[in-house]
C-alpha cells in the first residue's frame, strides 16, 4: 500500500506505568460531550425555552362575511395582485392600455350603426354616440370585472395552494384591475364630451360630481357576483363556459345602455327593471354625466340588490374557501 493510502488512525494509545491509556479522537470526544450535555437537565430546560411558538392556521369561525382587519393587513398584497393583473393583461401587446379604450369605442360604433334610428327619436336630446358611450363605459367595467374575477381563483391555482392569505383578495384584485381600465377609458368619454359641448351644445352641471356614487354601486355589485362565480367555478368548471354567454345576455337585458328612459317608462315592467343592478347604475351614471338629477328610485333599488349580492357572494366564498386548495 502506498504511504499516501494508509488509513488515518482514529485513536491514540499511550503507555503510563504499565497501563494502557486510550485517548479518543478529538472529534469523537467533542461529539460525545455534546450529546451528554444535551441530556443534562439544564440543557433540557434551555432547549425548551428556545422552542418556537406553534402557529395554527385554520378557517375563521363566525358570521363575518368580510374580515376588514385582515384585508387591511394584506393591503400591500392586494395592491401588487391588482398591478400584476394590469401588467399581465397588456404584456407583449402592441397597443398596450389602448385596448381599454378600443373595446367601448368599437361597441359604440356598432350600436350607433345598428341602433342609429334611436338617435332620431325625440326621446334622446343628445347625440346617440355620446348617449350609448356613457352607458357602455360603466357596463364594460362591470362585465369585465365579473368575467375576470369569476376565473381568478382557478387562474391563481399555484398561489392558492402554496401560501395563506385571505382568498377574497383574488377576486377583489380582478375588480381593481377592471377599475384601472375604466379610468383609462374615461379619457375617451372626456374627449367626446368636450367635442359635443363645443360643437353640439351639450351641457353638463354640478351633478357630475356625483359620478362616484353609481360607480361605487357598480363596484359592489361586480365584487358580489364575481366572488360568487369565483367560488362556484372552483367546484363546477362549467361556469368557465357559461360566464361569457351570461354576460352577453346580461348586457342586452340592461336596456338603459342603449335605450332612453322615456321609452322604457312606457313598459309595465319599468318598476322592476332596477332589480338588475347594472340597469340603475348605468342610468344614473349617464344622468350624473349630463348634470341632470339622479333617479333615486332606481339608484336605491339597484344599490340594495348589489348589497344583497355582495353579502351572498362573500358569504358563500368564505364558507367554501378552505376547500379551494384540495379541489382546485
Amino acid at each position: 500500500m502506498n504511504q499516501l493510502d494508509e488509513p488515518v488512525a482514529k485513536n491514540h494509545h499511550f503507555e503510563l506505568d504499565g497501563e494502557e491509556l486510550r485517548v479518543e479522537n478529538p472529534d469523537t470526544l467533542a461529539l460525545g460531550s455534546s450529546l451528554s450535555a444535551l441530556n443534562s437537565p439544564v440543557s433540557t430546560e434551555l432547549s425548551t425555552e428556545l422552542e418556537l411558538p406553534l402557529t395554527r392556521i385554520k378557517p375563521a369561525s363566525g358570521w363575518h362575511v368580510i374580515d376588514f382587519r385582515e384585508l387591511w393587513r394584506f393591503r400591500e398584497l392586494l395592491f401588487f395582485l391588482t398591478w400584476r393583473d394590469v401588467r399581465v393583461r397588456y404584456k407583449q401587446t402592441v397597443l398596450g392600455a389602448a385596448w381599454a379604450v378600443l373595446q367601448p369605442l368599437c361597441m359604440m360604433i356598432v350600436f350607433s350603426l345598428f341602433l342609429g334610428r334611436l338617435a332620431k327619436s325625440e326621446a334622446i336630446d343628445i347625440p346617440y354616440p355620446l348617449f350609448v358611450l356613457a352607458g357602455l363605459l360603466p357596463w364594460t367595467f362591470f362585465g369585465n370585472s365579473v368575467s375576470n374575477s369569476g376565473q381568478s381563483v382557478v387562474v391563481n391555482e399555484r398561489l392558492v395552494t402554496k401560501i395563506y392569505f385571505p382568498r377574497i383578495i383574488i377576486p377583489l384584485a380582478a375588480v381593481g384591475a377592471g377599475l384601472v381600465d375604466f379610468v383609462i377609458a374615461l379619457g375617451l368619454l372626456a374627449v367626446m364630451m368636450v367635442y359635443y359641448m363645443v360643437f353640439r351644445d351639450v351641457q353638463t352641471g354640478w351633478m357630475i360630481l356625483l359620478l362616484p356614487i353609481p360607480m361605487l354601486g357598480m363596484l359592489v355589485a361586480a365584487l358580489g357576483v364575481g366572488s360568487l362565480l369565483a367560488a362556484l367555478t372552483v367546484a363546477y368548471r362549467d361556469f368557465r363556459h357559461a360566464v361569457p354567454f351570461l354576460m352577453q345576455v346580461w348586457m342586452f337585458a340592461t336596456p338603459s345602455i342603449y335605450m332612453p328612459m322615456s321609452t322604457l317608462a312606457e313598459s309595465r315592467w319599468a318598476a322592476w327593471l332596477p332589480i338588475n343592478p347594472a340597469f340603475g347604475f348605468v342610468q344614473n351614471f349617464r344622468l350624473a354625466l349630463l348634470g341632470r338629477p339622479l333617479d333615486w328610485y332606481s339608484l336605491a333599488v339597484s344599490g340594495a340588490v348589489s348589497l344583497v349580492l355582495l353579502f351572498l357572494g362573500c358569504l358563500y366564498f368564505r364558507r367554501v374557501e378552505h376547500q379551494f386548495a384540495d379541489i382546485i
